[in-house]
């Protein structure tokens, strides 16, 4: 696992909206402007966890009904999933 560094940075009012500027924090995890992120909010700790979503492609034959049903799926069974990674 890699070195965790720790950032301080103060809440700032972007437009309407609240927001604040970690440039340094996503240029190490490779992000760059346009990149997509996973955000996972936990309201009982307080954490908000980022994550550099990487493309994947899909092999012939998949289709998107396929992949919809799947992630409805993970959803419905996401917690089940985790107990099971876990064991």
């Amino acid at each position: 696992m890699g070195k965790v560094i720790e950032m301080e940075r103060k809440v700032t009012k972007f437009g309407n909206s609240l927001g604040i500027t970690m440039t340094d924090a996503l240029k190490q995890i490779g992000l760059d402007l346009g990149d997509t992120v996973q955000i996972d909010v936990n309201q009982n700790s307080g954490e908000i966890v980022i994550k550099k979503v990487t493309k994947v492609t899909l092999p012939a034959g998949i289709s998107d009904d396929f992949m919809e049903s799947l992630s409805e799926v993970i959803n419905d069974y996401d917690q089940t999933l985790k107990g099971l990674k876990d064991r």
